[in-house]
């Protein structure tokens, strides 16, 4: 019954802006990154300037954490294009903002504590 629904969803998404979205973002992963995505609904990048490694989150916001050499969330990272995007889309956003320009993000991000938040670790749409 899971996996039924599964592929329905699944496949039911795919024309839909938000399924567009995560195939565009699935597209954009490398294949560890997708792996990652796949498994545990985020995805990791480092950072252009420091090196530092991020977690994106499946989400639109409120959803990157900074994480130390051993996988551990450290400080969160409130970032997002403007305008109402799909989930994928700001996502990717995102990602490639963080691995070009990660000074100019930590400028305007807005910094949260991730103790106290639960960041899904269940499979994205897609």
């Amino acid at each position: 019954m899971r996996a039924t629904r599964a592929l329905f969803v699944m496949h039911g998404a795919e024309g839909t802006p938000e399924g567009r979205s995560l195939r565009l973002l699935r597209a954009w992963l490398s294949p560890v990154q997708r792996e990652q995505f796949a498994r545990k609904g985020y995805f990791e990048v480092v950072g252009s300037d420091s090196r530092k490694r991020y977690r994106i989150h499946a989400g639109a916001s409120v959803n990157v954490c900074e994480i130390d050499e051993r996988g551990r969330l450290q400080e969160g990272w409130c970032f997002m294009p403007i305008g109402a995007l799909p989930i994928g889309d700001v996502m990717l956003a995102q990602k490639i903002a963080l691995e070009t320009s990660e000074g100019e993000v930590r400028a305007v991000a807005r910094r949260f504590s991730p103790s106290g938040f639960h960041f899904r670790q269940t499979r994205p749409l897609g």
